[in-house]
């Protein structure tokens, strides 16, 4: 899965918005401008998700999705709730990027002949370090 076929769907009209007063510092101007955003997807109503995709979202992201089934994401960092909304929606592409990205399996490998050598030679100092401890 690539980057960019995540970034291509337009999830907009998916997703819901909610704004509240922020917590924090900011005195008499976070008390009275809701600038918090809270961005909320049900992830199993997603027409433009996979069931695969749906699968995989739901495994890897199990605890920001709450008992409704929804991806749950806030951002109150900026002073405007324009900038909130702008960073939570960036926040939700890069989970999902990140969710959907399948990581590659490692192939083992054994030790190189240097790598074995090195380490004998190793063995074979601390054991001479040791051994002229004893006299």
């Amino acid at each position: 899965m690539s980057e960019d076929s995540i970034r291509e769907r337009d999830f907009s009209s998916e997703l819901t918005f909610s704004a509240s007063r922020s917590s924090g510092p900011g005195g008499q101007h976070v008390n009275k401008v809701s600038t918090k955003v809270e961005l909320r997807f049900h992830v199993m109503e997603s027409k433009l998700l996979t069931p695969e995709e749906k699968e995989l979202i739901l495994e890897k992201l199990a605890k920001r999705i709450n008992q409704l089934g929804e991806l749950v994401l806030v951002s109150q960092v900026e002073r405007s709730q324009l900038k909130n909304k702008e960073k939570v929606i960036e926040k939700f592409y890069d989970l999902l990027t990140k969710a959907l990205t399948l990581r590659k399996r490692r192939k083992p490998t054994k030790p190189s002949a240097a790598s074995k050598e090195k380490r004998l030679e190793e063995k074979r100092l601390q054991g001479e370090k040791k051994e002229r401890r004893k006299t």
